[in-house]
Parts: C-alpha cells; structure tokens; sequence
C-alpha cells in the first residue's frame, strides 16, 4: 500500500490533483479534465483505500480505541459510539468493492488484502476477549452503526460474511442482536432497525417482524413526491434521502419484497423514485464537484452523493444520464471532497469538514467516526472494470450540458402514477 506522500504524488504526476507542497503534505484539486476511463477507476480505488486504511487497519491490529483521534464537540460524549460508527461506515462504502474476485492486479490484490483487513476488523471489533471490543448495546447510536455494519455485509456476502469462520459469524450475530432494545423514532432511524432484522433473516436468523415490517410500513405516507421522502412525517431539505432513506429501503425491499403484494408495490416505486432521485443528484453537482451545501450532517463529504452512485451501482441511472456521465460528476465531487487541503491529519485520519478542515459545521452527534459515511460514494467500485461506467468515454454533466448551450431536453417530475 502507498504511503499517503506517495499516493498523492502518484495522483499529482497524473494531473488529478495539485503536488503536495512540501512538509505539509497538503493537497489542492486540479481543474477537472477529460480522462481515461481505467485511470479514474485507479484513481477512485486509492481513494477509498486512503480513506480506509486507517479505520481497518487499526481494528485488525485491535489498535482502532488506542490509534483514532475523536474529534467531535464533545469527544468524550462521542468516545462510546466514534469506533463502531468508523466500522459500520467503512463497510457499507467498501463493500461492493471488496465483492469483486480478486485479480492479479494492484487494484485486484489491493482488494483481497482490504477483504482481509475487513473480515479481522470484523473479528476485532465483535470478539468480548478483544481490546475493540465495540458498543453494541448501550446508547441509540448502536442502532444506526449496526444497520451501517448490516448494510455493507449486504452488499458484500461473500467477502464480508461467507469467509468469516463460525466463532466471529456467531459474535456479528450476537452484537447486531443486541441493538433491538433501540427503539427507532418516527423519522429515518426505522429503517436502521429494518436493516438490520432484514440482515438476520438474509443470514437465517430468526427475524423481528414488527421491527422489520414498522420500517417499511411508513414510507408510502412519507413520501413527499417527485423522488423524495420526508424525514418522517416532515420533509428536511438534507440529504438524508441520499445516505439512509432510498438506498436502506431499495435495499430491505430486495429481501422481503416478494412477501405481500404491499411490498411488492413498494419495491417497484422505492426503484423508480431512486432512479428520479439520481437524477436530481447529478444534476445538482457542479463542474467543480461542489453542490448545494444545505441541511445537517454536511460533514459526510460526498456521502451526500450515494443516491447517485447507489443507482450507478444496480444499474438504475436515468435515460438521460449515461454511465460516463455519472462518472464524472461523482468523480469532481470525491476530488472537491477528500482532495481539499486539511481534510485528513498527519496519520490519514479523516477530519470534520466537507472541503477542508471546518469543525464549526459538525452538529454535536459528528465525531470522527462519522465521517467514514463519505465512502458510499464509492459505491460503483462494485462494477467491474470492463462495465460502461469505467468503459465508457468521459461525457459532460447536465450542468455542463445546460450552461455551455447545448440544446438539451427539459426535466420532468416522477408522477405517483407512473
């Protein structure tokens, strides 16, 4: 694995950032350019192993509570969650990435040494014995992080459960179980206990029904139209329809919606409006990679963006946005994102902010365990190299289509009918 020095001249030598200047290894986002496929999809896999490497390679050295900085408004409030949220965010970014075959190439043998790192993190971080040892079971956060940790095992079956031998597969199950005592409030969090009941049944556990199915149940009445749901009963203008609302729903539904005709109906709506709601997300993105900074939790960086990969990934993009495109949008959004100066420490540690160090946007739940959301932009990762996304020749964004003149189709809302 590259050293952080070495990773950024690397990118600097391919013009994809500005050069490090010097002893304070600094970085500056280049202009974005047009590109060769096959280097962004290099370029997006160092991304997610620097932003990685810290958080599983000190669980799997059982070093993650003695090594992390916690940064938050109240670090010692924060200290009893920071860990498993680091974990659970970690895995549900990487995942996808890590269920790919390992191959002989650097990116294909980077991929089973994190496959390896993830499944000791695992281990770790569930084992009693273990000095990361992780809360599960005190506190509402648990609830969150563990449907986080539910998630990337979802995405990852294979690498991230199937290999995991039956002494940790048994701890895994026992932690994740002890977050039912966490009752979900009438907002996005219900969805955190579906996940994970829908994780246990995925894996034959026996399942809580009311958790599972109170989770779904809501989503109909809360939907507020054109691709978005309300936060509950109230629409928020955030992002939380990107990092937890379509991608848990779409994703409980691909496990019980062929139970009852309700879920059914649910699950071919959850698609579309994900679909539409890509469709807003790309193009909200700017040639430079920012976007409209609104709403809490801004700190996720381009987290923000998981609507728009998470379509990517399943293949689900709208007509008018080609893979290239998407590509490109995500891409100037992970550069403006994690290539800002001050957005890691000394030690690779991601720090609060969404372009930089900016502590004063954490809301007091923010910590630096948090901030390990900012991978499921990487989602796409999961697409082989050989798919359109990484195939295809790079294509300008709607907004670079709209502002430069070219005669594009106007945008349409989703209709409930349709």
């Amino acid at each position: 694995m590259q050293s952080r020095r070495g990773f950024l001249k690397t990118m600097a030598a391919a013009g994809l950032v500005g050069a490090a200047p010097g002893v304070r290894g600094e970085t500056r986002v280049a202009a974005p350019r047009s590109e060769e496929a096959g280097a962004v999809r290099t370029e997006w896999s160092g991304w997610l192993a620097k932003v990685s490497e810290p958080v599983l390679g000190a669980l799997a050295r059982r070093e993650l509570k003695a090594t992390m900085p916690v940064e938050a408004v109240d670090p010692a409030e924060r200290g009893a969650f920071t860990h498993l949220e680091a974990l659970g965010r970690t895995l549900a970014g990487i995942a996808p990435w890590l269920e790919l075959p390992g191959d002989d190439t650097h990116e294909g043998r980077a991929r089973v040494r994190f496959g390896a790192l993830a499944r000791e993190a695992l281990d770790a971080a569930t084992d009693p014995r273990s000095p990361d040892f992780l809360n599960f079971s005190h506190g509402g956060q648990t609830l969150v992080d563990a449907a986080f940790l539910a998630q990337g095992m979802l995405r990852a079956p294979q690498a991230l459960w199937a290999k995991l031998d039956d002494r940790v597969r048994g701890n895994v199950t026992a932690a994740l179980k002890a977050t039912r005592g966490v009752k979900p409030g009438p907002s996005n969090w219900v969805l955190f206990a579906a996940m994970v009941e829908a994780w246990l049944h995925r894996v034959g556990e026996a399942r809580d029904d009311a958790r599972l199915f109170d989770g779904l149940r809501p989503w109909p009445a809360w939907y507020a139209g054109d691709g978005w749901y309300g936060d509950g009963p109230e629409f928020h203008t955030d992002y939380y329809n990107a990092y937890v609302i379509h991608p848990m729903l779409v994703e409980v539904l691909d496990i019980v919606g062929d139970e009852a005709v309700e879920w059914r109906d649910l699950r071919a709506k959850a698609n579309a409006r994900l679909t539409r709601f890509a469709t807003v997300q790309e193009r909200l993105i700017a040639p430079d990679g920012s976007f409209p900074v609104v709403g809490r939790s801004i700190a996720y960086r381009c987290g923000a963006m998981q609507g728009l990969a998470l379509a990517a990934l399943r293949r689900r993009l709208p007509a008018e946005v080609g893979a290239a495109q998407a590509r490109g949008a995500l891409t100037s959004v992970i550069r403006r994102t994690l290539g800002a100066p001050g957005t890691f420490d000394g030690n690779g540690w991601l720090r609060i902010g969404l372009a930089g160090h900016q502590p004063a946007l954490a809301e007091r739940y923010i910590s630096t365990g948090s901030l390990y959301l900012c991978t499921v932009a990487f989602l796409p990762l999961g697409l082989p190299a050989g798919d359109a996304f990484w195939r295809d020749p790079a294509a300008p964004t709607t907004w670079e289509k709209a502002w430069s003149g070219t005669n594009l189709p106007a945008d349409h809302a989703l209709r409930d009918s349709e």
